[in-house]
């Protein structure tokens, strides 16, 4: 059976990182954020933190907190068929409940956690969507209060720290898949 993971963590923590080298291995990259973007594009606004904002908290009034799991599952079903799955993203606790649902014991959590003022000092560095201090403190709260991120991040079932470098980074990664190959292996 083909592996799923779900990159999950506040932003800035580096999810972007472990879904990339997971994409470099061959792996099928679902971006939930793609969604938003697309939805933005779709009506001709400008990418911006307050468009952002704005799009994924229309899409979940008018479809529930698990609005981007939903919309994805048809695209991550396909997916999974094929190849080893790695979702860049899961922001609330419904959409993991709503993924956990449909994937069963398929769905592995992993939380990218960082020092927050690390996390502050790369965002406002980042080449894609930079933010400021003020930006990112806003959409961390707004994340936590509004979106139920924390509930994804404590329930993960493994842990990248990433304040070290790179290299460290992957070899947790690389520890992950390995766990979860002895893991298949043995059942």
């Amino acid at each position: 059976m083909n592996k799923m993971f779900a990159i999950v963590g506040m932003c800035g923590s580096g999810k972007s990182i472990a879904s990339e080298y997971l994409e470099n291995k061959g792996w099928t990259k679902i971006y939930f954020g793609g969604v938003t973007m697309k939805k933005l594009t779709e009506e001709n606004l400008p990418i911006t933190p307050e468009n952002e904002k704005m799009m994924r908290n229309r899409l979940r009034k008018e479809l529930g907190m698990d609005a981007y799991a939903k919309i994805l599952i048809p695209e991550i079903k396909e997916a999974i068929k094929h190849n080893n799955v790695v979702l860049d993203g899961v922001y609330s606790w419904d959409e993991v409940k709503e993924l956990s649902n449909e994937f069963k014991d398929n769905l592995t959590i992993i939380s990218i956690v960082v020092d927050k003022q690390l996390r502050y000092q790369r965002l406002g560095v980042r080449k894609i969507r930079p933010l400021n201090i003020k930006q990112a403190i806003d959409r961390d709260i707004s994340e936590i209060e509004n979106l139920a991120k924390g509930g994804p991040i404590g329930y993960a079932d493994y842990y990248i720290f990433n304040n070290g470098t790179i290299p460290e980074y992957y070899e947790r990664l690389e520890e992950i898949i390995r766990k979860k190959d002895n893991n298949e292996k043995n059942d």
